[in-house]
């Protein structure tokens, strides 16, 4: 008899456990780690053949004390290792857990490797070979608790993959979780019911719903098996077992005569899903089609279960379109699929409240590294009842504060937005509390920001809020959903500012009065135009006409390409980071601003500064708030070190120069003192540099003239 472990996938334990139960197992127990069973050799291959939910399967060849290196070296000498493998197999091991001894899997996976090649140094001066990618053989040694316990990868790695695959996703769902969303769904109560997934992809879901049906073994088309190289593997016992499933298999799909339907917006995935259910013997049990999941139809005389796995919306722009989907899917299940099961597994548990239904019961699974919900709804009157007390037939039909106050504030700025002929306008910002985020049109572009929300909002609230943003934003603003960008933000300190979120390494060129501007809403937190300086950048850009001008920390340029424009005589482009200066040049050639009198140069502002003796008419200084870049040798704090900067920019100024600086720091307060003591003259331009999007905004950004005092 034989000590097992199961591995597996959060949230399905307590179905393997049960599954190699009906397996044969016995002394089964379901552990956080996984389950343990024990099963002689041929339970073991059994098993193999026909888990569903298990991962991996781990046989157990040696245990003992870890609490220090040397235990643990003592454990893992106990191991008869030539009794398991011979030395010419290549090997590699796997270490899991930590202790206070052992803080590092790498040291312990080394330590129980050292032990394998002393002990078959020791038997005939012959070594085995590490192979980490694709060994003859492989263990694993799990730590718990002071206590070592080593397995052989008996089924080897990734059980779940049963071979009908062709192609996957960037995050494809696990077929062992496929097959438990069926599992907890219901349908195999009564495989006679329709099953419909709208939202098929590759068809996972609907392959292993037949595969369960028609009682497969999902392991027979693995071709390679952990214990294939192991000294005590039964090559004729592991035959009749494989016989005996293939039999067992093919007398099962002979007896299953049931089909279950797939549909998918997408034909090109559709084609996949259809190649994937030809590989997996079952083309004939599955109809695919070609469908929008707001256009599935209930065509089926009695009802059954739609089970499905949506997007998340991890990925921009992709969110807003399934917002709006599931609050129209949510109505078309109370109108059309009366006491069907509807099961939906989603990372994005707020979608789930766009649906508008009461759950009957909600699992969690894992999905890879993301935590998913498995929302389980009776479609039965009492979910049309909840509409008709809460008055929800038709979202569009709902009272939104933000939906009135959007649509208010485009009114307001119609006018302006056309005589000025602005593409780019912030249309909602943070006007409501409740709402806390920030609404730009880039042209035929929404981008909505989400901020951080106030304290006396609960997460959930503000989760919700948010959905209800996504789902009116674009219907106020008339953006189709598929353009539309979500960014999320929290307070940034110096460089954490330009973050990147996410690398489509998309753009598009967007007009401010005559000038060309590259704008990426997609891979950067901000898009490479800040659109409350937009009056900043007409004032500087006039007073720079005939003029030489020095624009520090200048981000992507476009005050230095408004400046060019305008007829400046010099313009000087500096700031720290290289991605950003590149973006200020393809700026300038979009504008076709060639030429010595343009110069860029990727330096730390602050230390060029001190060291220029070139003069200038006029110096634009928009510094971050804060910075402790690694490029910088001290930090830095617009409030404390503004008059230190502003001493140093007055060095580089020409005799009749001036100084426009600004910064977006809320409560700033310039030191006029100071900046009077050292010869500077101030004068507000704060009210002339805000424009009307941004009037509701008093601290979107503070901005100051500075000349010498005559």
């Amino acid at each position: 008899m034989f000590r097992y472990l199961a591995l597996t996938s959060p949230g399905i334990e307590v179905l393997l456990a049960d599954e190699v139960k009906t397996l044969g197992a016995t002394n089964v127990v379901q552990k956080p780690e996984g389950v343990y069973f024990d099963g002689d050799l041929a339970t073991g291959y059994h098993i193999c053949l026909w888990t569903r939910f298990a991962t991996r399967i781990l046989l157990r060849i040696g245990e003992g004390d870890a609490s220090s290196k040397d235990k643990l070296i003592e454990s893992a000498n106990a191991v008869n290792w030539s009794g398991i493998f011979a030395p010419e197999h290549t090997f590699a091991i796997d270490f899991v857990g930590k202790s206070e001894d052992i803080r590092n899997t790498q040291f312990g996976a080394l330590t129980v490797k050292d032990a394998v090649v002393d002990h078959f140094m020791a038997l005939n001066d012959e070594r085995p070979s590490v192979d980490k990618n694709q060994p003859d053989v492989r263990f694993q040694a799990r730590l718990l608790k002071d206590n070592i316990a080593i397995y052989l990868d008996f089924s080897g790695r990734s059980l779940f993959q049963r071979g009908y695959r062709e192609h996957t996703g960037a995050a494809p769902l696990k077929e062992n979780l496929a097959a438990a969303m069926v599992k907890r769904s219901g349908w195999l109560e009564d495989t006679s019911k329709p099953l419909v997934d709208p939202m098929c992809g590759s068809g996972t879901v609907v392959i292993e719903a037949v595969s369960m049906a028609a009682k497969q073994a999902p392991g027979l088309a693995r071709t390679v098996w952990g214990f294939d190289n192991w000294l005590d593997h039964d090559e004729a016992l592991w035959q009749s077992k494989v016989i005996e499933a293939q039999e067992a298999s093919e007398k099962g799909l002979d007896n299953y005569t049931g089909k279950v339907y797939g549909s998918d917006l997408d034909s090109r995935v559709l084609n996949t899903a259809k190649q994937n259910a030809r590989n997996a013997g079952f083309s004939a049990n599955i109809e695919f089609s070609v469908k929008d999941v707001n256009r599935v139809d209930n065509v089926f005389s009695t009802p059954g279960v739609l089970l499905f796995n949506p997007p998340y919306g991890e990925r921009i722009g992709e969110l807003p379109e399934l917002v709006e989907s599931f609050a129209m899917l949510g109505q078309k299940l109370k109108q059309q699929y009366q006491q069907w099961q509807v099961a939906i597994l989603t990372a994005n548990k707020e979608l789930l409240a766009m649906l508008k239904l009461a759950t009957t019961k909600r699992y969690k699974f894992k999905n890879g590294p993301l935590d998913c919900q498995f929302a389980l709804y009776h479609m039965n009157e009492k979910q049309v009842e909840r509409d008709a007390v809460t008055g929800n037939i038709d979202l569009s039909d709902q009272n939104s504060d933000f939906a009135n106050r959007l649509k208010k504030n485009i009114k307001t700025l119609k006018g302006w937005v056309k005589s000025e002929g602005i593409e780019c306008y912030r249309c909602y910002d943070a006007d409501i509390p409740e709402f806390n985020v920030a609404v730009d049109l880039y042209g035929d572009y929404l981008v909505i920001h989400e901020y951080a929300p106030p304290k006396n909002i609960e997460p959930e609230k503000a989760a919700k809020r948010l959905q209800e943003v996504i789902f009116w934003a674009p219907k106020i603003t008339g953006v189709d959903t598929s353009k539309v960008v979500l960014k999320t933000r929290a307070k940034q300190k110096g460089a954490s500012q330009y973050q990147r979120v996410d690398k489509k390494n998309q753009s598009l060129v967007v007009n401010e009065y005559g000038a060309k501007l590259k704008v990426n809403l997609w891979d950067y937190l901000d898009t490479g135009l800040f659109l409350d300086h937009r009056k900043t950048r007409q004032m500087v850009a006039k007073k720079s006409k005939h003029k030489s001008l020095l624009n520090l920390f200048a981000y992507t340029g476009s005050v230095s390409v408004q400046a060019a424009l305008h007829g400046a005589s010099q313009v000087t482009t500096v700031d720290m980071s290289k991605t950003y200066l590149q973006w200020a040049e393809e700026n300038f050639a979009l504008n076709k601003l060639v030429g010595h009198k343009y110069q860029f140069i990727q330096a730390n502002c602050l230390q060029w500064l001190k060291e220029q003796s070139e003069k200038y008419d006029v110096v634009f200084i928009d510094p971050p708030t804060f910075s402790n870049s690694k490029r910088m040798e001290d930090t830095f704090d617009v409030q404390r070190d503004h008059v230190a900067m502003l001493t140093d920019a007055l060095n580089v100024l020409a005799d009749n120069g001036e100084i426009v600086f600004t910064n977006n720091k809320r409560n700033f307060k310039i030191d006029t003192d100071a900046l009077q003591a050292i010869g500077l003259k101030v004068e507000s331009l704060t009210e002339k540099t805000r424009d009307k999007d941004f009037a509701r905004n008093k601290h979107i950004h503070n901005s100051w003239s500075l000349k010498r005092i005559k």
